[in-house]
């Protein structure tokens, strides 16, 4: 089965900027963008507007066309899409310690990306510094204890609990379990 658009697109810049060995921030300088959107676009997070990615990949020195040539898009988008554990992607999200992100699926329905991911967090897992995300988010716990802290609330979650909040909202998370914790997270991108 063939990527989405936006998963190529994403594969290709960071493939680009890592090969010129180039830091996200120096891509980001360089694009005149902020650091957080050049991660979330590298992350399939985000669909950057077209003079916006056309700056990124003026920034990696890279020829339109040569970039474009390899992207293609799914001639028939079936009804029913399964996916085995095998074929969810690996991705780097964030730097923080026993996080892991598998992406399962991006679709754009109608006009609202929808990323859906598996995330493991490791015993004693936690992110330090609060996040806002441009996505409503749903996590659903699929074992482990975790807590959310969105604002200044906190949510102690366990197998079977669900969150849904505005992820525009600050928020951070913690493995407060003394196994592996593994949620279904599902990003409902806001349309800029």
């Amino acid at each position: 089965m063939q990527e989405d658009i936006l998963i190529q697109i994403s594969n290709k810049i960071k493939q680009a900027r890592k090969s010129k060995n180039a830091t996200v921030q120096e891509l980001a300088d360089l694009a005149k963008v902020s650091k957080g959107l050049i991660s979330q676009v590298e992350n399939s997070r985000t669909i950057p507007s077209l003079p916006v990615l056309f700056s990124i990949i003026r920034a990696l020195n890279l020829d339109l066309n040569d970039f474009f040539k390899d992207v293609t898009l799914m001639a028939d988008v079936p009804k029913v899409i399964t996916k085995k554990p095998k074929d969810y992607q690996k991705f780097e999200k964030e730097t923080t310690k026993g996080f892991t992100y598998k992406r399962i699926l991006t679709k754009e329905i109608g006009n609202l990306p929808i990323d859906i991911v598996l995330l493991e967090l490791k015993p004693g897992a936690k992110r330090k510094a609060y996040v806002k995300t441009e996505a409503y988010e749903y996590k659903y716990i699929i074992k482990g204890s975790i807590r959310y802290t969105i604002g200044e609330k906190e949510y102690v979650l366990k197998s079977g609990d669900s969150l849904f909040f505005d992820g525009r909202e600050e928020h951070t998370l913690a493995n407060i379990g003394k196994s592996t914790a593994e949620m279904l997270v599902v990003y409902f991108f806001i349309p800029s």
